[in-house]
C-alpha cells in the first residue's frame, strides 16, 4: 500500500486480535482491528504464511506464501 507505513515495534502485533496501529488520540481511520487477524487465521488453516515489509519510500508490502 501507499500509506504512512507501520513502525517496526508495531509490526510484532498487527496480526493480534483487535490490535490497531497508533493510538486513539491520533488515529483518523475507523476499524475493529480484526482484518489482519482474520487473514492470518485463514492462512494458518491453509498452511500459508504472511509477512510484512516496508514499501519504500512509504507504505507496507504484505507477502503471502502458500507452501
Amino acid at each position: 500500500d501507499n500509506g504512512i507505513g507501520i513502525a517496526d515495534e508495531e509490526k510484532l502485533h498487527i496480526f493480534d486480535k483487535f490490535y490497531r496501529v497508533g493510538n486513539e488520540d491520533t488515529r483518523n481511520t475507523k476499524g475493529t482491528g480484526l482484518g489482519l487477524f482474520i487473514v492470518k487465521q485463514v492462512l494458518d488453516k491453509h498452511a500459508a504464511s504472511i509477512h510484512i515489509r516496508d514499501n519504500r519510500p512509504k507504505g507496507s508490502v504484505f507477502e503471502v506464501v502458500f507452501g
